[in-house]
């Protein structure tokens, strides 16, 4: 794999950000600690998968829940492993409130659990809920570990919705990485980033959205969502960060060579 050379001082900024607490369960790390950890060994990692589905059946159908989960193992894979799980349950979550949920397997109970209970207060509901979660390494290098969730959920309605979610780590210590620590000049980036998404998609100058897309306050950001791959930083947009739903996702690409005067 192509590795990205990286400046030193993207390298020592990694290093020094704050540590996310190793804990026994998901439900008590923190993301807030400050690191003092040792030199860490390479991190590997496996793959598990969690599935369920439901005693009660809509039709011929029951609710079902499938996670394919990579779980890290070595020094920082707490923290590695830790933040997943907190993503996962966000996503796989029903309803209002926090999720109880302290593993995988209880949050699938959680999930299942709500569906049975609406379909019997509701008549209405003819449709099985779903679940997928798919957590996978999607780039890996002596600095930084990309772990990209990509999932679907279906809890009724007109349609389910899909994404993925870029999770970033410094490689050496499984500390997370947000994503405007990447940036020594976050300002120029997204100019970069925005004159590389108007040639992408035919947007003249002007009002960002005056073809059709759905940026807040008529200004183009950056998406949440910024994936490392071979080529260089995809940005991600998921239905409706940038435009409708049946637009579907939209990316732009920006070279690691491009990036790197805007990279710490």
């Amino acid at each position: 794999m192509k590795r990205i050379l990286l400046s030193a001082a993207l390298i020592a900024t990694l290093a020094s950000c704050k540590n996310e607490k190793a804990t026994a369960t998901p439900e008590t790390a923190t993301d807030s600690t400050t690191i003092n950890a040792p030199e860490a060994a390479s991190l590997s990692f496996d793959n598990k998968i969690y599935e369920k589905k439901s005693k009660l059946k809509t039709g011929n159908q029951a609710t079902v829940v499938h996670l394919e989960i990579t779980e890290a193992m070595g020094n920082g894979a707490d923290s590695i492993n830790n933040k997943v799980f907190r993503a996962v349950r966000d996503i796989v979550h029903f309803g209002e409130g926090k999720s109880k949920a302290k593993s995988y397997d209880a949050l699938i109970d959680e999930f299942i659990a709500d569906y049975e209970t609406i379909t019997k207060e509701d008549t209405f509901e003819d449709m099985p809920w779903e679940a997928t979660v798919k957590a996978s390494v999607a780039y890996k290098n002596d600095s930084i570990i990309n772990i990209k969730l990509n999932y679907y959920t279906f809890t009724g309605g007109a349609h389910g919705y899909g994404a993925d979610t870029s999770l970033l780590f410094n490689a050496k210590t499984g500390t997370s990485i947000e994503r405007d620590a990447l940036f020594k000049d976050k300002k120029g980036f997204t100019a970069l980033a925005e004159k590389k998404f108007r040639a992408k998609y035919k947007i003249p100058a002007g009002n960002i959205n005056s073809t059709g897309y759905q940026f807040m306050e008529d200004k183009f950001v950056l998406p949440n969502n910024i994936f490392f791959t071979d080529k260089g930083l995809r940005l991600l947009y998921n239905h409706y960060e940038a435009a409708a739903y049946a637009e579907g996702q939209k990316d732009v690409l920006i070279s690691y060579e491009e990036a790197k005067p805007f990279l710490r």
